[in-house]
């Protein structure tokens, strides 16, 4: 297959409910992201990933483990977070126009979801069988055009 054309493929992984799943979850999509030529943004993927990780340890309860998925996709990549907690998450809504970045400056939390919405080209939740998946997907970077410069 040519290099240019990325190969889907998809990682499934547990990780512990713990704050030690956020730096886990970064290399793993730093990782993934990096084995092939990846089709989306590594550095956004991470951060973002970090968000959904950081916001499952500390907004749902008990000791299992969360999962990470990813996906890359011809499109992009898709990445989810799936917790045993079947409440939704905060909102992952578009804001109102002029409301994009009305979020208290005084608060040391409430800007991941925020970073989400504004950084992925889609984003949302779904339930589960066992709790709820919350997801982002970035979209594929384009190729850079033009060859290399000769030595």
């Amino acid at each position: 297959m040519p290099s240019d054309v990325p190969v889907p493929a998809s990682w499934r992984i547990a990780l512990p409910h713990s704050t030690a799943a956020v730096p886990i979850a970064r290399a793993l999509v730093r990782t993934a992201l990096s084995d092939i030529d990846a089709p989306a943004d590594s550095d956004t993927a991470e951060l973002l990933t970090a968000e959904l990780v950081a916001n499952a340890v500390e907004h749902t309860l008990g000791g299992e483990p969360i999962e990470l998925v990813v996906e890359l996709l011809p499109t992009g990549c898709q990445v989810e977070v799936h917790d045993r907690d079947p409440a939704p998450p905060g909102d992952l809504s578009r804001p109102r126009p002029g409301r994009e970045f009305d979020v208290d400056p005084w608060q040391e939390h409430g800007r991941g979801l925020l970073l989400i919405r504004t950084l992925s080209s889609a984003c949302g939740h779904r339930t589960t069988e066992h709790g709820k998946a919350v997801w982002f997907t970035l979209p594929a970077i384009p190729a850079q055009g033009g060859a290399s410069p000769e030595s």
